[in-house]
């Protein structure tokens, strides 16, 4: 699915890119190095897409939905619990005993939160939010903050304007160089 569009056109087509990677680890060959490369790459999506959100969209859903703060609050929980098994993740091979085990629990978690933001969340935004131009505007910061989001967990790291604003890009910037240097995510 190609990305542009609004905000919740941006991220839907990034749920629809995490499912096939999903689907793609399941054709894998259990404890293959493809199924590191795919965990691998599906960290650097979810990253960069939380990332993303926590910037910007969360910011809006506080602004202009009723219980903003309690629905942001909610989303960002859900994303420290992704974060903390990325983090796990991140630290075991396709061979580990638990690897497998992790990423089902990974997926329960995504498909519940990515379930909750189409259903819920993006329905409600897009009833309060002009199409022309907050909405636009939103799915275009969203694009630019993932060019410079992290690519790996950091469950330590701030969710919530300005801090993670101010320190996004320069952890993006030392993930990036790490994953040219390891070769990771190619």
């Amino acid at each position: 699915m190609g990305h542009g569009g609004d905000v919740i056109q941006e991220l839907t087509a990034d749920h629809r890119e995490v499912d096939e990677m999903f689907a793609k680890f399941d054709d894998a060959e259990p404890g293959s190095p493809d199924r590191k490369r795919l965990v691998d790459a599906l960290t650097i999506e979810l990253v960069r897409h939380s990332v993303a959100e926590e910037m910007y969209l969360y910011p809006a859903v506080r602004e202009h939905l009723a219980e903003g703060d309690a629905l942001a609050d909610k989303e960002i929980e859900d994303h420290g619990r992704v974060e903390r098994l990325l983090k796990g993740l991140e630290m075991q091979e396709a061979i580990d005993p638990d690897f497998d085990r992790m990423v089902r629990e990974l997926r329960t978690e995504v498909t519940a939160h990515v379930d909750d933001e189409e259903n819920h969340l993006f329905t409600q935004l897009r009833h309060h939010l002009p199409q022309q131009p907050a909405l636009d505007e939103l799915g275009e910061k969203v694009r630019e903050a993932k060019k410079t989001a992290p690519t790996r967990p950091h469950p330590g790291a701030p969710s919530t304007p300005p801090a993670n604003k101010l320190l996004a890009p320069g952890l993006g910037l030392v993930d990036r160089a790490r994953d040219y240097v390891t070769g990771r995510g190619k």
